[in-house]
């Protein structure tokens, strides 16, 4: 039984961890494009360490692919400013909150970049998300509506690199992917530091605290986390992976209220927000096998 449903069992416990992601956002006192930086350059150093002891192969099946990767990893690199912005302007549950829907540019990404027919189902589930994200984000203003905007932004590109990731794992193994997206990552990041003009021995002072969770930041939310995830979308899709991650706002709002105290500052439509959004994440699990299976027998009566 438990065999059955092992790669769920594993995406929930990445999701977890990507949960307390946004708790170390608000925790650590540095600038979201340095903790990033940090983040990346943790997880890229951590993950080629652990393939050298390992023996893995560092190889890409072509120049081209490899290139492709380096790019989706500047891709993922910006999806995280995006989300620390959105955190460190409002709270860590609103910040992963917004990316539930991820899942919505997922079902139009996915079709066109992995030739696969387009689905109205996982359209009408995406925007069942929207409206969970209306009920917590209605009548924002100021330094919160920014945060809606920078949330929002980091979601269209997590779906970018959710897509390109289930294309490259078939025919790249996952440490391979996630090592290069991270180095591709740790470039884009440095280029935009390098732009601001703080690129400089700055960068490097900190408190121990904030040295501490950006450890833990880069290498068990970071290169194990992204590891997994890339070799869980293999088996399961990555509409369901996405989609699934939604449930990222309910344990980072369980983390938040525990470590933060934000249940002071979350509203009543907050809370509706997020159980409609979790109440898509179990109806995509009923809806789409049988979904699936009907369509398979619609096929094979046209063949």
């Amino acid at each position: 039984m438990l065999s059955r449903f092992k790669n769920h069992i594993i995406l929930h416990f990445i999701i977890l961890i990507f949960g307390f992601t946004g708790i170390l956002g608000k925790k650590i006192s540095l600038e979201p494009t340095a903790i990033v930086w940090h983040r990346v350059f943790i997880a890229f150093v951590s993950l080629f360490f652990i393939m050298l002891i390992l023996r893995s192969s560092f190889r890409v099946p072509s120049r081209g692919r490899f290139f492709q990767i380096i790019g989706i990893g500047g891709v993922v690199g910006l999806h995280w400013v995006t989300f620390f912005k959105s955190v460190h302007l409002s709270t860590a549950s609103f910040g992963v909150l917004c990316l539930s829907t991820t899942t919505l540019h997922v079902s139009w990404i996915e079709p066109l970049v992995m030739k696969r027919p387009f689905s109205w189902v996982e359209v009408g589930l995406s925007l069942l998300v929207v409206l969970g994200i209306y009920f917590v984000s209605h009548n924002f203003h100021g330094d919160q509506l920014t945060a809606l905007y920078f949330g929002l932004f980091s979601a269209l590109l997590a779906a970018i690199f959710s897509v390109y990731n289930a294309k490259f794992v078939r025919d790249t193994p996952a440490a391979v992917i996630s090592l290069y997206e991270m180095g591709g990552a740790t470039i884009a990041i440095a280029g935009m530091i390098a732009f601001s003009g703080n690129l400089n021995a700055n960068l490097f002072i900190m408190s121990g605290e904030d040295f501490f969770w950006l450890t833990i930041l880069g290498t068990v939310c970071t290169s194990f986390a992204f590891l997994m995830i890339v070799i869980v979308t293999k088996k399961l899709g990555a509409f369901t992976v996405s989609l699934s991650i939604n449930l990222e706002p309910v344990y980072t709002l369980i983390l938040g209220v525990l470590i933060l105290n934000e249940n002071q500052v979350l509203n009543q439509r907050f809370y509706i927000g997020a159980v409609l959004i979790v109440g898509v994440v179990f109806l995509n699990a009923f809806i789409k096998p049988s979904y699936k299976s009907n369509k398979t027998v619609q096929d094979s009566d046209k063949s």
